[in-house]
């Protein structure tokens, strides 16, 4: 693919010689990653759930259409089952907190959307250990601004562009925070957020501001872990 990977556009770097993406490229990259997940998830004859959703696996054409790749980790779903019980997969900073379980369906997919759509509005890395230890997790960030309503502290400030559409950026921050929902039955279908985004439906307004998993117990997973047991909250979402 002539662009190369999204990582290379979206994170700002000191001695880059290119321009910050403008904020209708972005929010077209958004666009066309959630309709690939919505071809998987809802389209295929089984439901395929990518589960290494980040943007080193978006590839990017000369005009900046976004494809999905890598399927090297992917699961097949049976329409007739709920959910499927594999071993942990992807990448730590992108998996849904439900891999706490091993319970997977294909709302993990929805979680990493959710992250990846935050670090393009933001130009930043979920995840960089380059900067204060209070700004280093970006999804504890948005928990945090969301709350004290300061949502346009996340925009991307390298473009002035981004500067510009601040209303509806801050809206398309709350379609990731549905994304984000630690419940996975509380995230939307990605044809639902097709359809937000193609301004047919609203987002949903009634969700829960804490995006990051503290503890196992909301999961029903005991307290007593022992070698063989699912990896801790922070290995999937970051340290709080």
């Amino acid at each position: 693919m002539p662009k190369g990977s999204l990582d290379k556009w979206i994170y700002y770097q000191h001695d880059s010689s290119t321009a910050p993406l403008d904020w209708q490229t972005r929010r077209k990259i958004i666009t066309q990653i959630a309709k690939g997940l919505s071809y998987l998830h809802e389209e295929c004859m089984k439901r395929i759930a990518h589960l290494d959703v980040k943007p080193q696996n978006i590839l990017l054409d000369e005009n900046f259409n976004a494809k999905l790749s890598d399927f090297g980790l992917c699961k097949l779903i049976d329409r007739d089952k709920s959910q499927v019980i594999t071993r942990m997969r992807g990448t730590p900073g992108y998996l849904a907190p439900e891999w706490l379980t091993s319970q997977i369906t294909e709302k993990a997919d929805v979680y990493s959307f959710g992250v990846v759509a935050m670090e393009i509005i933001s130009g930043r890395k979920n995840l960089d250990t380059s900067r204060s230890e209070e700004n280093i997790h970006l999804i504890t960030l948005l928990e945090e601004k969301v709350k004290s309503d300061e949502l346009a502290d996340l925009i991307d400030k390298h473009s002035t562009d981004m500067q510009v559409h601040k209303q509806e950026i801050v809206d398309m921050m709350k379609l990731a925070m549905w994304c984000l929902q630690i419940e996975p039955k509380r995230r939307p279908q990605m044809s639902e957020v097709i359809k937000v985004l193609e301004g047919h439906m609203n987002a949903e307004s009634n969700i829960d501001h804490n995006f990051v998993a503290t503890s196992q117990t909301m999961f029903g997973i005991s307290e007593n872990t022992g070698s063989s047991d699912p990896p801790q909250a922070s290995y999937l979402s970051a340290p709080r």
